[in-house]
């Protein structure tokens, strides 16, 4: 479970504009000679971490034209609840791509990022994209509203589970910090 829960949040950070991801890449070898191109990136992932990928593609492609644009990203946040995004922010998302973002680049940004990253950074990073305050938690709700209706949809047992293993504080907060620490460490931290 904790393994999908990774996945399913580095996905539906990726929906909202992230640009890194839970899923870690594999370990690749590098060529000699090495530069490494775009034709290169598709070596870096597992075959289902690229199927991940795509589905995250096609889900902002919005327009299904094969390029993601900066009114795939408005539409997709805007489904997601994020209204009233800045051009300029939207923009921004864009400009970190050389030229057009077709999947090739779409996944040479995201091996780019994930370059050297460690997991559990990794992971922190895909929640934070889900926490603009920084308060280091994400609302039981919002989360639950997440995980069963996003991606890789969690079932409600799948949910029950989730938080049996991590409970929410009296407020309805539930410590994502601890939730990354346990997915990369399997166990959680001594307080």
């Amino acid at each position: 479970m904790a393994r999908r829960l990774g996945q399913s949040i580095s996905k539906t950070a990726a929906l909202v504009g992230c640009s890194q991801s839970a899923v870690a890449p594999k370990k690749a070898k590098r060529r000699a000679g090495g530069g490494e191109g775009s034709s290169n990136v598709f070596s870096m992932f597992e075959q289902s971490q690229i199927q991940e990928y795509k589905e995250a593609f096609t889900i902002i492609d919005q327009n299904r034209d094969g390029i993601i644009s900066k009114d795939d990203l408005r539409d997709v946040l805007a489904s997601m609840g994020q209204l009233n995004v800045k051009n300029e922010e939207l923009e921004a998302m864009i400009k970190e791509a050389s030229g057009p973002i077709n999947f090739t680049v779409f996944l040479t940004m995201f091996g780019e990022k994930l370059k050297g990253a460690d997991p559990e950074d990794v992971i922190v990073s895909a929640f934070k994209v889900l926490d603009p305050e920084g308060t280091g938690s994400i609302k039981k709700q919002f989360l639950e509203e997440l995980l069963t209706t996003q991606c890789d949809r969690f079932s409600a047992e799948e949910m029950k589970n989730l938080f049996a293993a991590f409970p929410p504080d009296v407020a309805g907060n539930v410590d994502y910090k601890n939730i990354c620490y346990v997915i990369t460490h399997g166990e959680e931290k001594e307080e």
